[in-house]
């Protein structure tokens, strides 16, 4: 059975305009040769990576759409870079969101398609990708959801990257394109300054293709059940928990089923840790669970 990928039902595709900025290359004079900016970019990014895990776990539409921007706003991504000399090689990619909220009815659409090719100038990667997402409310704690999902892999065809007339056998269970649908009821079960609670359930439809498919021009449509729970709970103004719960079942896809659980410890000012426990389960796997600790710590002076 193929694995069936998981979307989650909470959303927090875009919140605000992005104005584009062009930062200086490097950090200080000299910084890009001696390997001081290369450091200094890693650095930014085990940052960012710890400051989305705290964004995520605040749970920005934990009270409604009360407080979303109206209208419509987005922003786009592109960056193309292309080397010569002792590699040659080039990479193309353009990303984008765009978001229209009125009044009851919040919607947000995503793209991202990246191109590349080697040394040897075959292509290495060539992959297009979709989402969109909708909440109508009808009142303050009912509404309806939809999600869906869309994922191409051009280079996922059944035959070698470099000979086309040569058939890679590995590539005959790996997916081509794989789109998810959902649509279905949501409800916030308690939505106080403190704690809220929201659940939803829906249904979906799959679509797959892979390598060997796609050259016997076939694919496979199937129907697919989803069901959320977001929690958030606020002790006083130092200590939060959440625990977000997703389950997605299908008859070839099977069951897949996610819960993280995360405490939020706000020390002073200066200091925020977070304490999280994930639990994967997949039925069509071996070894069905796997489970992740993570431990981030934000520290300012």
């Amino acid at each position: 059975m193929k694995k069936i990928t998981l979307l989650s039902g909470a959303t927090a595709i875009l919140t605000a305009l992005s104005v584009p900025a062009f930062a200086q290359t490097e950090i200080s004079t000299g910084a890009n040769v001696a390997g001081v900016a290369e450091v200094d970019d890693n650095i930014t990014d085990i940052e960012d990576a710890v400051q989305d895990s705290f964004d995520r776990s605040a749970d920005a539409d934990r009270f409604g759409p009360s407080d979303r921007r109206q209208g419509l706003f987005g922003n786009m991504s592109l960056s193309y870079t292309g080397r010569t000399g002792n590699v040659e090689n080039q990479d193309f990619a353009l990303a984008g969101r765009i978001q229209h909220n009125q009044a009851p009815f919040a919607q947000s659409i995503g793209l991202s398609i990246e191109f590349g090719e080697d040394d040897n100038g075959n292509k290495d990667k060539e992959e297009v990708a979709a989402i969109y997402d909708a909440q109508y409310y009808f009142n303050d704690r009912f509404y309806a959801f939809a999600l869906g999902r869309f994922n191409i892999d051009g280079l996922v065809d059944g035959y070698d990257n470099a000979d086309e007339n040569v058939r890679d056998l590995e590539e005959d269970d790996d997916l081509r394109r794989d789109g998810f649908l959902g649509f279905g009821p949501g409800y916030r079960i308690i939505n106080t300054d403190t704690t809220t609670w929201r659940v939803q359930a829906g249904v979906g439809v799959r679509y797959t293709q892979t390598g060997l498919q796609h050259i016997n021009d076939e694919s496979e449509t199937e129907v697919g059940y989803i069901a959320s729970s977001r929690v958030y709970h606020r002790f006083n103004e130092m200590v939060f928990v959440t625990n977000d719960t997703d389950y997605l079942t299908s008859d070839e896809g099977g069951d897949v089923l996610t819960n993280e659980f995360g405490v939020n410890f706000k020390m002073s000012d200066q200091l925020a840790t977070r304490l999280s426990y994930t639990t994967e389960y997949q039925s069509d796997r071996e070894i069905r669970t796997d489970n992740t600790l993570g431990v981030a710590v934000v520290y300012g002076f």
